[in-house]
């Protein structure tokens, strides 16, 4: 059994979280940005993650804001399952401008650790201190079947109580999407 404890669902036009609009003074690529400083802001390596990463992680603070529940402590009882489609299509086209060109190739490693879409997985659990299953998985579309046997999967992990998992794609900087839940193992 599975019950949702909270969700959330960003687009390019708005944030709705447990199933109501919040207000957020701009949208975009920008609604990401001004949905953290309205709503976290105590987090500075924000502006250096790639969309992916930023989308995940401003989801999940939003999400968890609403959970009664302590936060930043370690735990292994929660995993941090996510999907998406494009991976990390944005970052890669950024990595691909600083290696192109033979006379003036500067690869970043600050850009190139934002070629894996697990990372944005990962910044979740670390800025959280969760220490269970951490994985990000690449689908050809959002496949409702196969997104909740990946989330049983990780539930049938004895030691996992709940999962933060959702859809999570980020195209660009006008099309993305994240539609994230909180489930609790009951």
């Amino acid at each position: 059994m599975q019950t949702i404890a909270a969700q959330i669902e960003i687009t390019p036009q708005q944030i709705i979280l447990n199933g109501e609009p919040l207000p957020v003074a701009d949208d975009g690529n920008d609604l990401l940005t001004a949905a953290y400083r309205q709503q976290v802001n105590d987090y500075p390596k924000f502006f250096k993650m790639d969309g992916l990463s930023k989308l995940c992680f401003v989801a999940s603070e939003l999400l968890l804001q609403t959970v009664d529940e302590e936060r930043f402590v370690e735990r292994d009882d929660r995993a941090v399952v996510l999907m998406g489609r494009s991976g990390s299509i944005h970052a890669d086209r950024h990595y691909l401008t600083t290696i192109s060109d033979q006379d003036n190739f500067f690869p970043s490693p600050s850009v190139f650790v934002y070629t894996l879409p697990n990372i944005a997985a990962g910044e979740v659990a670390i800025r959280n201190k969760y220490l269970g299953e951490t994985a990000f998985y690449a689908l050809h579309h959002q496949d409702e079947a196969a997104i909740q046997n990946l989330i049983r999967s990780a539930l049938m992990d004895e030691s996992t109580g709940s999962v933060l998992a959702g859809w999570a794609d980020y195209f660009d900087k006008a099309h993305f999407e994240v539609k994230m839940k909180l489930i609790n193992k009951d």
